[in-house]
């Protein structure tokens, strides 16, 4: 591409980038509505249920039809995994890093149909299904460089003697089971999947039946670069069928899940009762914005619009929450409101919509319900709060970008809702905005926009959160991107400590070995 897309590309005005991704989009759709078979140890499995995903932007559109896993599934594809997870190990870090490097090359050659597949199936945006895309590249080539300048993680050690050799040695767990969601459904569904088959370990990746085809589509990828058939598994699948019998099996040694506090608590404490296991859970935000008096306004327009309404606010990172100073609170209302009002909503394949479908009817539920609290519960509705059904918007689940007002005991300042809704209201200043944003389970993403260097200081050294903003355009709360900000969540968000795309990140993977050689 002549243009690098990241989350944080403001627009979409190239035009080698749009015919690029408007060819694509025709030339995909005889690629939807297959049937698609389980994958164990290379065997596509097809006699299974199937479940049905239907496009969020129409109806009429098929996706694709998925084979529904069995437990007989699960256990097939753990035990194919543990059987080949020695010889992984022992291909070396260089031998799969050079693997992982083709597959990025790969991946990027065939961006544009992934991506153009990407919005018919969640309804992102081009640039958000680019940027997915992109990502996915990066975390390929980002997590090749961390092994390689670990040297595969083996470091001398000191020695007690000359006849002694010491060495800390950095060795995959086994077998490693993802749980990946619908809303970046090829990044994380491929980033975790990387990292532990970088570091050595066989991987089973279970996907959100929405979202599904993102999935399949990394392990065509991961095939077309060569890996070996007991490397990777997908089981397609409902997660309350076999996702529980997966992450609780004996056999399964770590797990990475990203989705919902309640499921990742549970797994948190479940998993690990019968012997000691990793469980790195992503468990969403209610990420919050302070605005104090010394900001542009402008600025902290664009920021919040974009990390509100990115992805229909179907991002964990979504901008949800904003304090602002009373002083300034007025006139950035007025901004935010303006702003919302023009931001386009329609069809991904529209190039002037910003924002475009939720992904299934009972999140439009979750909309509706959200407008209802806060006209009931005493809030004002700034602007949107309606479900759209014009023209062809009627076949898809479309609704207005909302901004809103309510009293702070109203659970919309509470509960990850995953719409297009930022709640707005007026504080005394930094302080209060600070406890206002720390008043919550979770501590993902948070932002701020000011011009003061104390205020700054002080918000950085205060602010509960994993990944911190100040003074961002292309997102407030959104758009961390690999070896520029890791991204991980503290206090309910996360529980590994160390974000995707960080420095940190492959080490959750492996396990140490304290090596002692005497001769």
């Amino acid at each position: 591409m002549a243009l690098k897309i990241t989350y944080a590309t403001m627009s979409a005005d190239n035009e080698e980038l749009n015919a690029s991704f408007e060819k694509a989009v025709v030339d995909v759709q005889s690629r939807l509505g297959q049937s698609h078979g389980v994958i164990v140890n290379g065997e596509h499995r097809r006699d299974r249920d199937l479940y049905e995903e239907v496009s969020p932007i129409d109806r009429d559109i098929l996706v694709g039809r998925y084979a529904q896993a069995t437990n007989d599934d699960v256990d097939d594809a753990i035990s194919a995994a543990s059987v080949f997870a020695p010889e992984w190990e022992a291909w070396g870090w260089e031998a799969r890093r050079d693997l992982m490097l083709t597959a990025a090359d790969i991946m990027e050659e065939q961006i544009f149909e992934i991506s153009a597949l990407m919005s018919y199936e969640i309804g992102k945006s081009r640039l958000e299904s680019l940027g997915d895309m992109a990502e996915t590249v990066e975390f390929f080539r980002y997590y090749a460089r961390q092994i390689t300048d670990h040297d595969g993680f083996v470091t001398p050690l000191n020695s007690l003697g000359a006849t002694e050799t010491n060495t800390s040695v950095l060795r995959p767990y086994g077998v490693w089971a993802v749980i990946s969601p619908f809303n970046f459904p090829m990044a994380l569904a491929a980033g975790p999947s990387i990292g532990a088959l970088l570091t050595g370990n066989t991987v089973i990746v279970k996907p959100s039946n929405t979202g599904a085809l993102m999935a399949l589509e990394f392990y065509r990828v991961m095939d077309e670069a060569g890996l070996p058939d007991g490397a990777l598994h997908i089981l397609t699948g409902a997660g309350v069928v076999i996702g529980e019998h997966m992450t609780h099996h004996d056999d399964v040694d770590g797990i990475t899940f990203t989705g919902s506090y309640p499921v990742g608590m549970h797994l948190l404490q479940t998993a690990s009762e019968k012997r000691p296991k990793p469980v790195s859970c992503e468990m969403g935000g209610k990420n919050p914005v302070i605005v104090t008096r010394s900001a542009d306004l402008d600025l902290a327009t664009q920021g919040i619009v974009r990390g509100a309404f990115g992805l229909s606010g179907q991002k964990c990172s979504a901008t949800s929450r904003v304090y602002v100073e009373h002083s300034v609170h007025d006139e950035l209302v007025d901004k935010l409101v303006d702003a919302t009002a023009r931001i386009q909503v329609g069809s991904p394949f529209d190039r002037s919509s910003f924002m475009g479908p939720l992904i299934e009817r009972g999140v439009v539920t979750r909309f509706e319900k959200a407008v209802d609290e806060v006209r009931s519960g005493g809030g004002t509705i700034l602007v949107g709060g309606n479900v759209l059904t014009d023209g062809d918007l009627t076949r898809g689940h479309f609704v207005e970008p909302t901004v809103v007002t309510a009293p702070l005991d109203s659970w919309i300042w509470s509960e990850e809702l995953f719409i297009p809704l930022v709640a707005v209201t007026g504080v005394s200043g930094l302080e209060e905005g600070i406890a206002l944003s720390n008043d919550t389970e979770f501590g993902l993403t948070a932002g701020l926009f000011s011009t003061d260097e104390r205020e700054i200081d002080k918000w950085f050294g205060e602010i509960e959160a994993g990944v911190a903003y100040v003074n961002r355009a292309a997102g407030a709360t959104t758009g961390a991107w690999p070896d520029i900000q890791s991204f991980g969540g503290w206090k309910g968000s996360g529980t590994s400590g160390a974000g995707g795309g960080g420095p940190w990140y492959l080490r959750q993977y492996m396990r140490e070995q304290s090596r002692t050689l005497i001769r």
